[in-house]
Parts: C-alpha cells; sequence; structure tokens
C-alpha cells in the first residue's frame, strides 16, 4: 500500500503521547463503476498535475488550468511477477523520446506508483506554456514506457468552483490559476485538495466526497509562518498528507520556506476558516516537494523531500507532542526535531510495496531525471 496515494493514515494517541502505528484504511468507499457521474470518454484536461491513487486502483488526475479534478479508472490489469526491483536512468530523456520532443520541451509535474501492478504513472507536461498539452505516462517496472490513452475511459470529474480567475495574477506575475491545485490525497471517502482560490484569504483546503457527488467543502486556511513572524493566508499548501491524531482525522500540510502544519479535518466547513497548529519550521528559502509515511521496526515516521534542504525524516510522535509555533522564530529551524538524509535531488517518493520506496530523483550533476526504488533501511536505520 501507498501513502504517498494516502492509503494509509498516520495514527497518534496523545495520552502520554503513545503511538499506535500506520495502519491500512478500510475502503468504504464504492468504485468507480457506482459513480453515476462515470462513465467512459475522454479525459478532457487541460493540464497535467498532482496525482493521487484512491480505491479500487482508481487515480485522481488534478488540472489546475481546467479548475477540476478527475477519477479515472485506469484498467491496469498488468502482472509485473512481484518485481522487487527498480532502476530508469534518463527518465526525462526517454519521456521526450515517447512523445516525440527533446527533453527540455517535457516537465513532470508528479509520480505514483500503481498499489497493485507497481506500474509507475507519470504527470506530464509536452511543450511549455500556454500550448503545452497534458499526458500521462506509464512506466513498467522492465523500463518500457508508454502514453497512457484518456480518449475512451471510465472516469468523473469533480469541478473546483471557487479557482482563481484564469487571467489573475500574483504580485511577481505568477499566474494565479495555475496554483489552483496543489496537491491532492485520498482519505476516509473524500479527496483533499489544496491550492488557491478567488476568494480574499487565498489559502484554500477543499474536501470532495468520492465518488463524486457534485458537493465540495471549501476552507480558507491561516497558518503562522514563525520564519516571517506572522500569520499568512495567501501561500497555498505545497504538500499534504493524511493522518489521525487523539483518534481524529487530521491533514498535515507543508508551505514553502519551510512551515508544517496540522489541520483538524472537522473543522473543515464550507466556506469556513481554519488557523493550522505550525509544528515545525524546516527551514527558510526551501520548498516541500512531497511527503511520505512510512513504519519500520514498530515505529512511524514522515519524510519530507525539499528544494534545497535535502531529504527530512520525523518521528510522529515528535510530531505529537510539538509545541505549537506562535512566534517569530530566529534560527534555521525550530519545533519538532528531524533527521536529514541523503537525498538531494529527490522531487517525488511513493511506496514500493511494504519493505522499499520509489524516487523521482534529479542528478545534481547532470540534471537528468531517474526512476529507482530504495529499500527503507536505507532511510530509517
Amino acid at each position: 500500500m501507498s501513502p504517498k496515494t494516502r492509503f494509509s493514515l498516520v495514527t497518534i494517541a496523545l495520552s502520554g503521547v503513545a503511538l499506535l502505528g500506520v495502519a491500512p484504511v478500510s475502503f468504504a468507499a464504492p468504485s468507480i463503476e457506482s459513480d453515476a457521474a462515470a462513465s467512459p470518454g475522454k479525459v478532457d484536461w487541460k493540464s497535467a498535475g498532482q496525482l493521487a491513487f484512491g480505491p479500487d486502483d482508481v487515480l485522481f488526475l488534478a488540472d489546475s488550468l481546467g479548475a477540476a479534478v478527475y477519477a479515472v479508472d485506469l484498467q491496469d490489469q498488468d502482472e509485473n511477477g512481484g518485481v522487487e526491483d527498480l532502476r530508469i536512468a534518463d527518465v526525462d530523456a526517454k519521456v521526450a523520446a515517447l512523445l516525440g520532443t527533446a527533453p527540455h520541451d517535457v516537465l513532470i509535474h508528479d509520480m505514483a506508483v500503481h498499489p497493485r501492478t507497481r506500474n509507475v504513472y507519470l504527470s506530464v507536461s509536452r511543450g511549455r506554456g500556454d500550448d503545452a498539452q497534458p499526458v500521462l505516462v506509464k512506466v513498467r517496472p522492465s523500463g518500457e514506457l508508454s502514453a497512457v490513452t484518456l480518449d475512451a475511459v471510465p472516469h468523473s470529474k469533480a469541478p473546483i468552483a471557487n479557482a482563481p480567475a484564469p487571467d489573475a495574477r500574483s504580485e511577481r506575475g505568477t499566474p494565479l490559476r495555475t496554483l489552483t491545485i496543489t496537491d491532492v490525497a485520498y482519505a476516509d471517502g473524500h479527496l483533499f485538495v489544496a491550492g488557491l482560490s478567488n476568494e480574499e484569504f487565498a489559502s484554500n483546503l477543499r474536501k470532495i466526497p468520492y465518488p463524486f457527488s457534485g458537493e465540495m467543502t471549501a476552507s480558507s486556511i491561516e497558518i503562522f509562518h514563525g520564519a516571517h513572524g506572522e500569520y499568512e493566508t495567501h501561500s497555498p499548501i505545497r504538500t499534504l498528507l493524511p493522518y489521525h491524531l487523539e483518534g481524529k482525522p487530521h491533514v498535515l500540510a507543508a508551505y514553502t520556506c519551510t512551515p508544517l502544519v496540522t489541520i483538524p479535518v472537522e473543522q473543515l466547513k464550507d466556506g469556513g476558516h481554519v488557523k493550522g497548529k505550525t509544528v515545525a519550521e524546516l527551514g527558510f528559502g526551501n520548498r516541500p516537494l512531497d511527503m511520505l509515511a512510512i513504519e519500520r521496526d514498530g515505529k512511524s515516521y514522515i519524510l519530507v523531500a525539499n528544494s534545497s534542504r535535502g531529504g527530512m525524516r520525523l518521528e510522529v510522535t515528535d510530531v505529537a507532542k510539538a509545541t505549537p509555533i506562535t512566534v517569530p522564530v530566529d534560527a534555521m529551524t525550530a519545533g519538532a526535531d528531524f533527521v536529514s538524509l541523503p537525498l538531494g535531488g529527490v522531487l517525488r517518493f511513493d511506496r514500493f510495496g511494504d519493505d522499499a520506496i520509489v524516487t523521482l530523483r534529479r542528478d545534481v550533476e547532470s540534471g537528468s531525471v531517474s526512476i529507482s526504488a530504495m529499500p527503507l533501511r536505507w532511510v530509517v536505520r
């Protein structure tokens, strides 16, 4: 099972901060076939974005420009023979060759590993700017690459009603529509969608029931940024991870520069405003890229991949007992303790069976991108 796809929730009991472990979630949600809105047809996504697997192997595709999330039945029936290893070099070049273009015209947005077949799926843009075309690429453990045809697949769609206007821009000129969706995660019958909205307090966390029913709970999120010394409502969550705290569902959210925040799910009300609890500052001048929950030797951990701070490992118990950060922080880091890991260049990671993870990694010298499996013992000794 794959915590990147949010199959597993970190569970903590705060009575003595006793760890109960990372346990599989029971998927009560029916399959995509029971979704009345699901039907074979073309997935008309406008932009490639974040990926997450959900119940019955459904793959959620985020589309910021189109202001929607799609739930797609990939019908992946590959039998990969219980493969235990995965090492594929020059993935960016191979994707470019597959799509008939040059590597500099390919942008890989996200990666998710199929929990059953262990095929790796990449969300890719072919081209740049307004002419970029979204493509879903499947990478088999054997190294074979193929573009997934989404012209006639069972799928359903959840529109994002409060997306930024297509022509809205930040003070720095960034098109805000591209930040409609910054991450997605499935847990407990809901898809959590982070990003920006068209509202005054732009940072938004949506909760969408799955199967999609047309309902969406959208809450503005406020956090205290210790490095900046102020409360903020405009910076979006960059990566998120659902988990259970004191028996109740929460979302762990990481922001640029780099606050780590817990958000109680029960406070997410449509049109509501939620103040998250800042439990750590992981270092300014940095952007979190991905988070992953793992368990080893009876302990639960959270891995964080970063743009400029390498990899980090936090014990879930330290996150649970962390004192909220509510005053300016002068030090580089503060709050919950973490261990630095030699994971420089990691862009995304996911689980690969019970004892390994898969990394999407850019070589710091050559700039090429690779996919490889890594035993859990390499990150938790």
